[in-house]
């Protein structure tokens, strides 16, 4: 077995963080949502509203990395409670858009309000300051996991 060497070691170390920064954040967060709203809900309600438009079911799927069936899951829950709409696409009458309602989009505030409470005492134990710096290198490691899916 090849040694590793030091680069290596230390993208895994960074990517081994991040995966850990990920699993107890969505913990974390998913307590503080609303009760009846999971995270997976809430991150399909902040998708469409960051978006600005209606998606597909399976972009929505192939957006989240997930299952066309867990996808449908998570969208018949968010219809059943009246914050999405599920319309036929009018360019092609086989194919369905997804879209937020008013319900929906008080849903993701009120979500967003919870979460913020939760989140009142992080300027106190993790400045403003060194957010803003992390900031544009989580953005750079996005976009480059983006473009390797």
């Amino acid at each position: 077995m090849a040694e590793l060497d030091d680069n290596t070691r230390l993208y895994f170390r960074f990517f081994t963080e991040i995966g850990i920064i990920a699993q107890l954040s969505q913990n974390w967060l998913e307590r503080a949502l609303p009760e009846g709203m999971s995270l997976a809900q809430f991150g399909v309600l902040n998708h469409v509203v960051r978006t600005g438009s209606p998606s597909s079911p399976g972009r929505l799927a192939r957006n989240f990395q997930i299952t066309k069936g867990a996808m449908t899951n998570t969208l018949q829950r968010l219809e059943a409670q009246g914050y999405i709409r599920i319309t036929p696409d009018p360019d092609d009458a086989r194919a369905k858009l997804v879209d937020i309602t008013d319900a929906g989009r008080k849903a993701r505030e009120e979500a967003i309000a919870a979460t913020a409470e939760a989140m009142s005492d992080l300027p106190e134990r993790f400045p403003v300051t060194s957010v803003h710096e992390a900031l544009p290198t989580l953005e750079h490691v996005r976009q480059l996991l983006d473009e390797r899916r």
